[in-house]
């Protein structure tokens, strides 16, 4: 039975690109790209030409690209480093009750330095509402996170709105838009973000890098301490090889990016068709016309996450109960329990399909029918 890959919004599969995009660097380039010989310079050539595809992809300048380890490590210097040098300002922050865990447990730790955090809530569709950021906002705002995209929902969050707020306040703006990358357009100046987060191993790319846009204004700190690389942001040895398989995964995001966003939209309609013409019970979590076309969560009543997610990999089909950070976890998605209330079925029933560049319309139909089977024998 050919195992089919639905679990795209944890971690994609490296492109064949990107892997021979990184085997010449493993193997002729071993320099320190702070070193002044050919052998630095040679590493230093590769990482400069990263950073100008990264600042290209969304509209920034290359010195506004701090290379990181992956989105967690860019959301903790953005939420951190910015609270910490902007505290003579104010000590109140904002984000959401539906954010990824590497900006909702480093808010609960800047709380215990003494900054308030008000936590927006979402509504059923999925989406905050401008009209609560703007009754939240104070004088003492200093940062406001909120996502791009929902890592578990998939719904589009209204950053461009968010941003025109935001625009002539002091807070600084930052959005974690690692799951938005590559499949929506973006231009940090036009939508008035300050600080955005992408991750390397949701776009094909290998494991272990991603970057933070930081506009040339905004006041940061480091959190590490060493070196003077990355402009004094990220101390450490930067990784060549996985800076030029990340800069080949962007070239390519960008490249293929309106045919990769129809032809997901299509294995979204096709999955939904499917258990449709097998008479399985199930509902859409939030405004599915808002939702990015990788991602959909789907409740199914009467079921049970922990026994869906084993009898699926039983039948080679590889899904979610929401962010692969909690993988294996039997508590209740924290998004939908925003989304819906705690005690709300769905918040234990559903199930996150992603989609990627390795599906396939026939390999996507037939998950549609494992699962339909599933459901069915399960009931």
């Amino acid at each position: 039975m050919e195992p089919i890959y639905l679990d795209h919004a944890a971690t994609t599969p490296m492109a064949e690109e990107v892997i021979q995009a990184m085997l010449p660097v493993y193997n002729e380039v071993f320099g320190n790209p702070s070193s002044v010989h050919s052998f630095g310079r040679k590493a230093r050539q590769i990482l400069d030409g990263a950073r100008r595809v990264m600042a290209w992809s969304i509209r920034a300048n290359e010195k506004e690209i701090t290379f990181t380890s992956g989105g967690t490590e860019a959301d903790n210097l953005a939420f951190v480093g910015t609270a910490l040098a902007n505290r003579h300002k104010g000590n109140h922050i904002i984000t959401t009750n539906q954010e990824h865990h590497a900006v909702l447990h480093t808010a609960e730790a800047l709380e215990k330095q003494g900054f308030i955090v008000t936590y927006l809530p979402v509504y059923r569709d999925g989406k905050i509402a401008i009209e609560d950021l703007k009754n939240a906002l104070t004088n003492e705002t200093i940062l406001v996170s909120i996502m791009y995209v929902n890592n578990e929902t998939g719904i589009i969050q209204p950053i461009k709105e968010i941003g025109d707020l935001l625009r002539n306040h002091q807070a600084y703006f930052h959005t974690d838009a690692v799951q938005a990358f590559g499949l929506l357009e973006m231009d940090v100046k036009e939508l008035g973000i300050d600080m955005l987060t992408v991750s390397s191993h949701k776009i094909n790319g290998p494991k272990g890098i991603g970057f933070l846009y930081v506009k040339e204004n905004v006041k940061i700190n480091a959190l590490q301490y060493g070196g003077e690389q990355e402009r004094k942001r990220r101390p450490g040895t930067e990784n060549i090889a996985g800076a030029a398989g990340f800069q080949k995964a962007v070239e390519l995001a960008i490249q293929n990016r309106e045919t990769r966003r129809n032809q997901y939209q299509i294995y979204k309609e096709l999955f939904i068709e499917e258990l449709k013409e097998h008479g399985i019970n199930f509902e859409v979590n939030g405004d599915i016309e808002s939702t990015i076309s990788s991602i959909i969560n789907i409740s199914f009543p009467g079921a049970n996450v922990e026994t869906l997610l084993t009898n699926f990999d039983l039948d080679g089909i590889a899904a979610s109960s929401g962010s692969a950070c909690t993988a294996g976890s039997v508590e209740p998605s924290h998004v939908l329990t925003a989304m819906f209330g705690k005690d709300n079925p769905c918040t234990t029933n559903s199930i996150r399909f992603s989609f990627g560049i390795f599906n396939t319309e026939e390999n996507v139909k037939e998950a549609a029918r494992r699962v339909s089977r599933i459901i069915k024998r399960l009931r």
